[in-house]
This record gives structure tokens, sequence and C-alpha cells, in this order.
């Protein structure tokens, strides 16, 4: 059986445009459109979000937004920042900071804080794949 090129090319390109495993975890760690400052300890323990089995993340970072919003930032929403992109508007995030170190999973304890930044994201094939951190932002 053959398959003619173009087909072979759609089928290429509609492969890279799919969301990858690094984009999944970038959602899973940190999108969230109904976050609260209270909630860091439940929602990281419920998404399973850790540096590995034995430790704790240090700060998790969760944007209020939808998983379109945020990916528009690789696209027109975004500008080049270094190596990675920054958003062009801000956005509500919340910032949950481990508060016992050297706790062990599930013992990892949180404090949130709400904050309005511009963020900075590593983006591949359009898709964000790592959070880098949030920038604070000065209007003149």
């Amino acid at each position: 059986m053959r398959i003619p090129f173009a087909c072979v090319l759609l089928l290429s390109a509609t492969a890279l445009a799919q969301p990858n495993d690094s984009y999944r975890k970038f959602i899973n760690q940190h999108i969230n459109g109904r976050m609260s400052a209270d909630r860091c300890d439940q929602v990281i323990g419920e998404r399973n979000i850790k540096i590995n089995v034995n430790d704790c993340k240090e700060k998790n970072t969760f944007i209020l937004a939808t998983t379109n919003h945020v990916r528009a930032i690789c696209g027109q929403a975004g500008e080049p920042f270094g190596q990675m992109t920054k958003s062009l508007q801000p956005f509500q995030i919340i910032v949950c900071q481990l508060r016992n170190q050297g706790a062990r999973p599930p013992r990892c304890q949180y404090r949130g804080q709400a904050r309005t930044r511009k963020i900075a994201i590593r983006c591949a094939n359009g898709f964000p794949v790592h959070f880098e951190g949030d920038i604070v932002h000065f209007e003149n």
C-alpha cells in the first residue's frame, strides 16, 4: 500500500502540533483557573506535584487562566525574554511556598500568596513546557 507524500506531510505536521508529555505536565503543575491561596496543600497533593518520591517541591506557581490563554504566550501574546517567552499581559497567579522545610511527601505544607504578574515560560513547538517565574511589572 502506498501513501501519497502529501498525506505523510499532513500526518507529520499533525503529530508536531499535538501536545506532548511536557505540555501535559506543565498543565498539571501550573494551570488552575479555580486556585486560591488557601488550597495549596490540597491541590499540590491531589496533583501529586513534588520533586521526586522523597522530596517536596520548594515552590510551585499556579496560573489562574485557561490553557488557551497561557498557550497564547507562545504566540502573539508573548515576547522573547532571554531563552524564555514573557507574557505581554499580567496574569493572576498563586505562589505556593513550602512552609515545613525538610518535610517529605505526603507531609508537604505550603503557604499560598496571590499575585498579579507577567510570567516567563519556555515554549516548545508552540506549547508551554516550563514555568520559569513571575516578573514584577511596574507601569509608567
